[in-house]
């Protein structure tokens, strides 16, 4: 059965990108181009989800706030 995970994704400091699921503690991946991690992240939430990892019903969304600095 199909599943939806949010991921995270954000830029390291050696300008690569970080991939993250809330819902699945200690589940990220690393890589150069958005792509290749969105490709990596898919493979890790198989395994996690393979290995047993507790799925933390718990989270919501992400969403971005506009403030004004």
């Amino acid at each position: 059965m199909p599943r939806n995970f949010a991921v995270l994704i954000e830029q390291g400091e050696d300008n690569s990108y970080i991939a993250t699921v809330p819902a699945l503690k200690s589940c990220y991946t690393q890589a150069d181009t958005i792509p290749e991690v969105l490709e990596k992240i898919r493979e890790v939430i198989e395994l996690c989800i393979e290995a047993g990892f507790p799925i933390d019903e718990k989270f919501v969304e992400v969403r971005q706030i506009e403030v004004a600095v």
